[in-house]
């Protein structure tokens, strides 16, 4: 099994990771300025052409000795601008500057794990925190030192683990309906609280903001931010590793972002929740499925009958009865009960169309 551990550095690497990271700008720069020039030869019908990443390397080939970083870090430099460039369609990308937030990319082969820290480039890297499924036999495959708005430094890693690492998740579905009152609501009825980090800051960004207090302001938005996460991190845990098969509403928070609930959607990390909840699931071998979820509030998760709270006039109605059998449903539990059978309808119906 393959996944991606970060772990956050001790404040005394943040000298040494700041001066390489202004080496790979400078760099990624130097390629960059490169296939601008080409391209306008191009364009002119001189002998310019489109670069490759093959091109940027013969270019930069030697350079990392008298630059002070690492011969592989120089050629993930100039992969990853390859790649972000054709990602974005781009004949050429925007300059990373005193602004941009630390990178230094590196190759598997480049660090290796003592147990304790990270040894890299002849350097020590130590963190403040360590997981127990590193050990010094885990395979390192590639990853980075990458810094936050705050200028704190973290390592990412890409390992390569024994699939039996993490506990096999319960051979149990789940419905998962996603809401700003609450998070989350699973078809079993319980509920996620919605914690709405941003609204609870809200007040004392706002004043810092006026203040023009620039730090106080990254350090708000890093909390914000930090809160958010370790609510979703639990949330998304908690539900993968009970339930081999979770479905997900497809509500789209692109979407609902552009209505007077912006703030809203986005403090509740929607987008984030579904990314964690798939690769856990994966994690915990099982799996997270998006389905369609219209009409998931209105329908009666008993009997069927479509007669429940309808359009934004019934936002408000967080109960109602169905008036063919008579039950009484909480509205976010019943549009969970409904996705999970949506879900399973659509998994039942690909299997037998396949076999």
């Amino acid at each position: 099994m393959v996944t991606t551990i970060k772990l956050r550095l001790k404040d005394k690497h943040s000298t040494d990771l700041s001066r390489q990271s202004r080496t790979v700008n400078f760099v990624w720069n130097f390629v960059n300025e490169t296939q601008r020039e080409s391209v306008r030869r191009y364009r002119l019908g001189a002998s310019g052409k489109f670069l490759s990443k093959y091109d940027y390397a013969k270019l930069c080939y030697g350079t990392g000795k008298e630059l002070s970083v690492a011969s592989g870090t120089i050629e993930e430099i100039t992969r990853q601008y390859e790649t972000s460039r054709r990602t974005h369609r781009k004949p050429w990308l925007r300059w990373r500057g005193r602004k941009s937030l630390g990178w230094v990319p590196f190759r598997g082969r480049q660090i290796r794990f003592d147990g304790e820290q990270f040894i890299f480039a002849k350097r020590k890297y130590r963190p403040m925190h360590l997981r127990d499924t590193l050990t010094p036999e885990t395979k390192v495959l590639t990853g980075s030192f990458n810094a936050d708005a705050r200028g704190r430094w973290y390592i990412n890693v890409t390992v390569e683990l024994p699939d039996d690492t993490h506990p096999r998740a319960p051979d149990v579905p789940v419905g998962v309906d996603l809401g700003l009152k609450d998070l989350a609501t699973l078809s079993t009825g319980a509920k996620v609280h919605n914690y709405k980090p941003y609204r609870e800051r809200e007040e004392e960004l706002a004043k810092a903001q006026r203040a023009n207090k620039k730090k106080r302001v990254r350090a708000i938005h890093a909390k914000i931010a930090n809160s958010r996460k370790d609510t979703l991190h639990k949330a998304s845990t908690e539900i993968a590793r009970n339930h081999s098969l979770i479905f997900v509403g497809d509500v789209s928070s692109k979407q609902l972002a552009r209505t007077r609930m912006a703030k809203s959607v986005l403090d509740a990390g929607w987008y984030d929740f579904k990314s964690m909840l798939t690769y856990k699931a994966i994690r915990h071998g099982g799996r997270m499925v998006e389905v369609d979820e219209r009409y998931t509030t209105q329908g009666c998760s008993h009997c069927g009958l479509v007669g429940g709270p309808k359009g934004a006039k019934d936002l408000g109605m967080r109960e109602w009865t169905c008036s063919g059998c008579g039950t009484n449903h909480d509205r976010d539990v019943n549009a969970a009960r409904n996705i999970l059978r949506v879900g399973t309808d659509t998994l039942e119906g690909g299997a037998s169309n396949q076999s």
